[in-house]
């Protein structure tokens, strides 16, 4: 094939973020895509799984064979439509299957013969993500890394979205690190996707000048952070968020009630929090939960007859001095990181900014 039909440079396709159209089948996509991608599949899932089933009972020509009947005239003119649209709205784009084989020359067969001329990927989605894993390792070996740390509420996260050079890792898991725990009204994204994530944005950024990031545990909800970045964010310099409690309460109120009843009603709301304080009962203690669950039942009550949030302060500065403190004064004894810069959250922001950040 002409290399001008083929993309290759996967760092370019990382870091100019070029548009690409991954033609796998749904669940393959949302086991694990990239942010710049967009599911246009030649197959769906239950035509995927014959065709696989097939190349595995009689082989590759048996399996093409019935890729070719699968494919009737009203499912190719809908594949080709989509796929039109697609390149219409991003000719520098390009398009991948798994590993850059059948499926893609197969997509790129179809598009040239309705005139358009489109570039595969070459070797598809698993070449592009062992790159990102590679990228990944390169860096929690060598690259420079420091980590925002506070107690719950202390405004870590306000902090990251205010330092240019820092990878927001739970916006990439897409929850927040508390028994408030995932963003209410939203689900997180598949292991694979969030690995891709942290790598392309550190790619993004390079390898030179420190990354910053917030502190986090093995797990941000379900997902796990990988293991090399748990060693390194063990290991890296801390900058200390201070922040009296009193201040703190107010942005949990903002950041973990206010914003999600936008998005969804005080019953949905009310729920998903008793769901989140049953995962914690065990280490909060029988009576300290049974007190935290009325205490908040009787605050998503109050919010029904006026939408007033200040009945959820007692419950939620109980929680952060009696629940969380404790645990993160044990989890910051076991780090290995020095203190590097102490100070509230803005001064965090300015210090950062000072030095480039």
């Amino acid at each position: 094939m002409s290399p001008k039909h083929t993309l290759n440079n996967y760092r370019e396709l990382f870091l100019s973020e070029r548009p690409l159209m991954d033609v796998r089948a749904p669940v393959e996509f949302h086991q694990g895509h990239f942010n710049h991608t967009h599911n246009h599949p030649l197959l769906d899932d239950q035509q995927r799984q014959a065709i696989g089933l097939r190349y595995k009972e009689q082989g590759q020509d048996a399996a093409i064979e019935l890729g070719w009947q699968l494919a009737t005239e009203e499912i190719v003119e809908h594949r080709l439509q989509s796929w039109s649209s697609f390149v219409k709205q991003h000719p520098e784009g390009g398009l991948y299957c798994f590993r850059g084989g059948l499926r893609s020359r197969f997509s790129q067969q179809l598009l040239r013969d309705h005139g358009i001329d489109y570039p595969i990927v070459e070797g598809g989605y698993k070449a592009m993500r062992q790159f990102l894993l590679q990228e990944l390792e390169q860096a929690c070996e060598s690259a420079p890394l420091m980590i925002v740390a506070g107690p719950t509420g202390s405004g870590k996260t306000k902090a990251i979205h205010q330092i240019a050079r820092s990878i927001d890792l739970e916006g990439s898991a897409n929850h927040r690190g508390s028994a408030f725990g995932q963003r209410i009204g939203s689900q997180q994204p598949a292991q694979i996707s969030f690995e891709n994530a942290i790598s392309q944005r550190w790619l993004q950024l390079g390898r030179k000048q420190a990354v910053v990031m917030e502190d986090e545990g093995r797990l941000i909800g379900r997902l796990n952070v990988p293991n090399n970045l748990q060693s390194a964010m063990q290991r890296a310099p801390l900058l200390q968020i201070d922040e009296p409690l009193s201040q703190r309460c107010r942005w949990v109120i903002e950041d973990y009630v206010l914003e999600p009843l936008q998005r969804v009603d005080i019953d949905t709301f009310g729920e998903q929090l008793q769901n989140n304080l049953y995962r914690i009962r065990k280490r909060l203690g029988g009576l300290r939960y049974g007190q935290l669950l009325n205490d908040f039942s009787q605050a998503c009550l109050a919010w029904k007859q006026a939408p007033d949030p200040s009945p959820f302060y007692r419950p939620i500065e109980q929680l952060l001095r009696d629940y969380y403190d404790p645990m993160y004064n044990y989890q910051l004894q076991q780090r290995q990181g020095q203190v590097l810069f102490r100070g509230r959250c803005a001064e965090i922001v300015d210090w950062c900014r000072e030095q480039d950040l």
